[in-house]
């Protein structure tokens, strides 16, 4: 692959440098075998799907003019997005569907609003429409910002469906952190830390493998083992002001009538404040909770965290050693 100003990775404090990426040459090394899965992630607002939707294109151009794809499937894209599987929750969400086009794209509109989907869930529904495009000869391109269905994804992770154990829960809580990993070490062999570098992720790991010993799981096990991470590159102040202006855009479009509607509809405005950001203010606003203005401030407050919290988790990624090209997209 032909990537110019190649560079280290920088300490996770820096900005990343920008590349220049050859999809010509990323398109190859699919067809050759060499990656299995191309993934572009980026922070909110950084560019990210429109990015994704001219990489499609430019492949799409590539592969019209090679014999033998007659009948094939070309470059689809597949949602990264953990708010966007829910059906009508668009505006808040920034959908944003007709920026597609003519290019498929899969996970979004999956469940019903009001539901609780999980990352279970997400790496089982990937594992289908990942070895869907392949099996059609297509090209797959992850999207998102949702740096835990990402690596769900793309790392190869053996989710197992167990269901939780609140009572279980309870008494792990009991225990130190050194009690909790002697008893996962017994249960299992821990190859890294993975596993227990989160109080969180230990008790639910334990939970997991309490449960494996006295029922069998399923787990996925088709998923990529080559990917290709490109990540959509703003700076600080370019993002916080398109963060901003698309706020205020979404404002002007009806995101508080979607909520509204939401509300209208059954849903409780507990379950609406659960899945945060726009849903969780713009709830707040419509049950008297904030005025507008304090609703605003907050929202934008809260998804300029959110999107810090994205490149953190990013940069962690790479401190594991994965590798992203960073481009202006």
């Amino acid at each position: 692959m032909k990537i110019k100003n190649f560079i280290p990775i920088p300490p996770p404090a820096d900005l990343p440098e920008a590349e220049e990426i050859d999809i010509r040459d990323i398109t190859r090394m699919y067809l050759d075998g060499v990656i299995d899965l191309l993934c572009i992630l980026g922070p909110t607002a950084s560019g990210k799907t429109r990015y994704a939707v001219r990489v499609a294109r430019e492949i799409n151009a590539m592969l019209s003019g090679m014999p033998g794809r007659e009948g094939l499937a070309g470059a689809e894209i597949i949602s990264a997005d953990s708010r966007q599987v829910y059906r009508g929750m668009d505006i808040g969400t920034g959908k944003d569907l007709g920026e597609y086009g003519e290019i498929p794209v899969h996970l979004t509109d999956i469940v019903p609003a009001g539901s609780k989907y999980n990352i279970y869930e997400y790496q089982r529904d990937f594992e289908k429409a990942y070895t869907d495009i392949r099996s059609r000869g297509g090209i797959p391109i992850l999207c998102g910002g949702s740096g835990l269905y990402i690596e769900a994804a793309t790392r190869g992770y053996s989710l197992p469906d167990v269901p939780a154990n609140p009572s279980l829960r309870e008494e792990l809580e009991k225990k130190t952190d050194e009690e909790l990993i002697e008893m996962l070490a017994s249960l299992k062999t821990l190859h890294n830390s993975t596993d227990y570098d989160t109080r969180k992720r230990l008790i639910r790991a334990l939970e997991i493998a309490i449960y494996e010993t006295q029922h069998p799981v399923h787990r996925s096990a088709f998923l990529p083992r080559d990917t290709c991470y490109i990540g959509t590159l703003v700076s600080r102040e370019e993002r916080i002001a398109k963060i901003d202006a698309r706020l205020d855009a979404r404002l002007e479009e009806g995101m508080i009538d979607e909520v509204k509607d939401l509300l209208d509809s059954g849903i409780p405005a507990e379950d609406l404040i659960y899945y945060g950001l726009e849903y969780k203010f713009v709830t707040l606003f419509l049950t008297g909770r904030l005025s507008f203005d304090q609703m605003r401030g907050q929202l934008a407050t809260a998804i300029h965290q959110f999107a810090k919290r994205q490149m953190t988790w990013f940069r962690g990624m790479e401190r594991k050693g994965i590798r992203i090209h960073w481009v202006k997209p």
